[in-house]
């Protein structure tokens, strides 16, 4: 498992994720995104997905994505969190969510995680992150 406890819980909490790719004349393209975790991967389908820009994108070689998880627990006091999620994507026949279909399979590579535990935040606080490389044999650094 590659995931904190923390993280995991996370994870599972939300039902909304942003995805990252770039076409292929270099322009970023970020949007919301239903999701899936498997324990191993970040699974992202749709409705007819295999017309949208994201799918173009890892299609056409940009493997490389950013995904995430984010949300306030609180506005008063001040609780955000998230989980950032780097990975490679690749395209993959599956029934999940969405139904049977073309889904991006995204196997992590790096994260970062802030404030899982849902303190409160000030700006005097310090920010503190918790960096972590995934490998197909684990966590090698947290």
């Amino acid at each position: 498992m590659s995931f904190s406890d923390d993280e995991l819980d996370y994870l599972r909490s939300q039902r909304i994720a942003r995805i990252a790719t770039v076409g292929t004349d270099g322009q970023p393209d970020a949007v919301p995104v239903g999701f899936e975790y498997d324990g191993t991967h970040l699974y992202v389908g749709g409705i007819d997905p295999v017309k949208t820009r994201k799918f173009r994108n890892v299609q056409a070689g940009n493997t490389k994505v950013a995904v995430v998880l984010d949300d306030l627990a609180s506005v008063d006091p001040w609780v955000p969190r998230y989980l950032r999620i780097y990975g490679e994507a690749e395209l993959v026949e599956r029934t999940g969510r969405f139904g049977a279909g073309t889904y991006l399979r995204i196997t992590p590579t790096t994260s970062w995680s802030f404030n899982l535990e849902g303190k409160p935040f000030t700006y005097d606080d310090k920010v503190t992150t918790t960096r972590t490389v995934h490998t197909s044999e684990g966590v090698t650094s947290r």
